[in-house]
């Protein structure tokens, strides 16, 4: 079993949703909370798209995102269902068509946007094709293009206009009698999206697609996006998520999956716990963790990996990860290796990082034998 179990200090107690199907993904519930990115190749190229769609399966994404903007596009996404290893989300904005056009390509889910999809009568046939070929639908609710009404009465985009669109085409949805979907009332504002998220999350027993849109880049959109999911998904609010940044899609689901694993939400892969460095240091810590990043993305296990430069924590985080490594022990340019949380042996920092990558390698697959064992 892997050392950090989650301790009742740390649970988060998760808010009581439906759950709905997106393909064979479970959103809502008690299920876990999906990572989701979207595909920023043309999706007329149906060889990039489905190469992109392929790199980030491989990173984990649980649903994948894809644009419908026109009717092209909605003949490419038929081969990218068929070739996508997990379920396919087509994003239709402003006409109608695209999306009746991508439940029959095969789309797992629709994302419609309330502002620019048309009104009642052609949502009702968006509806009507989604439950014919077995689609789900998200509300996808945005600040940045509510219906003009709402902006009238609101005077601007805020959380009221934000909710109140998204209430409006739930119940849209519920007078069609149709019940598998997921909303979302996005911003790039950090505070008009929590706000937002937290007044929907009182409103709706409907599964919450979170996420802080338009973000920015990978430093400073991974900061925004930790704050804003962060601090939702610790109140307990939120059943899928997706990290927008202007950077490889690879990323976005790279920073999905430490958010939701900084709060134990979420475990997949290695999670290195390292120290800044400092005059103490008995190697170089920040260019040793660099290569163990890159040396280490192919395990998937969840497990955790110590990496401390000096005496004074490195003995006590070790105690709780599967491998450690201390340094600035006894005798320069030697430190001790920890497994279990035990003291194991003496390793030189000449040949640190491949001992260390060959150790939680090894580890990794006798955690995976013991899940499979139970």
């Amino acid at each position: 079993m892997s050392l950090n179990p989650i301790r009742p200090w740390r649970n988060i107690y998760r808010r009581q949703s439906r759950q709905i199907m997106v393909g064979n993904v479970p959103v809502g519930g008690d299920a876990p909370i999906s990572v989701q990115t979207m595909t920023n190749t043309l999706t007329t190229d149906a060889a990039a798209t489905i190469a992109q769609v392929q790199a980030v399966a491989e990173a984990g994404a649980d649903i994948v995102r894809v644009s419908v903007p026109d009717e092209a596009s909605a003949k490419a996404l038929k081969e990218i269902v068929r070739e996508s290893p997990v379920p396919i989300v087509a994003d239709i904005h402003f006409h109608y068509k695209r999306g009746i056009e991508a439940a029959e390509a095969g789309a797992a889910c629709l994302r419609i946007n309330p502002g620019n999809i048309g009104d009642e009568k052609r949502v009702a046939e968006v509806i009507r094709a989604a439950r014919d070929h077995n689609c789900s639908i998200r509300i996808g609710v945005n600040a940045g293009s509510l219906e003009r009404h709402l902006l009238e009465k609101y005077g601007e985009p805020c959380p009221d206009a934000m909710v109140e669109s998204g209430l409006d085409h739930i119940k849209i949805l519920q007078d069609h009698d149709f019940h598998e979907f997921k909303i979302s009332v996005k911003a790039s504002d950090v505070f008009m999206a929590a706000a937002a998220y937290q007044q929907l999350a009182e409103a709706t027993d409907a599964p919450i697609h979170l996420g802080i849109t338009e973000a920015g880049g990978l430093t400073s959109g991974t900061i925004k996006s930790a704050i804003g999911m962060g601090n939702l998904l610790w109140m307990g609010i939120g059943d899928t998520i997706r990290v927008s940044l202007s950077a490889d899609p690879v990323e976005e689901v790279k920073v999905g999956y430490e958010i939701l694993k900084s709060l134990g939400l979420r475990h997949r892969g290695v999670n290195i716990i390292s120290c800044p460095s400092c005059a103490r240091q008995g190697f170089d810590v920040i260019k040793t963790v660099e290569q163990l990043e890159k040396r280490l993305e192919h395990i998937k296990t969840p497990m955790s990996l110590s990496i401390i430069g000096c005496v004074v924590n490195g003995p006590g985080e070790a105690l709780m990860t599967d491998v450690g490594f201390t340094g600035g022990g006894s005798g320069a340019g030697t430190g001790m290796v920890y497994v279990a949380g035990k003291q194991d042996h003496k390793l030189g920092d000449y040949d640190m990082v491949e001992h260390i990558v060959a150790l939680v390698e090894k580890r990794a697959a006798e955690l995976e034998t013991q899940n499979q064992d139970r």
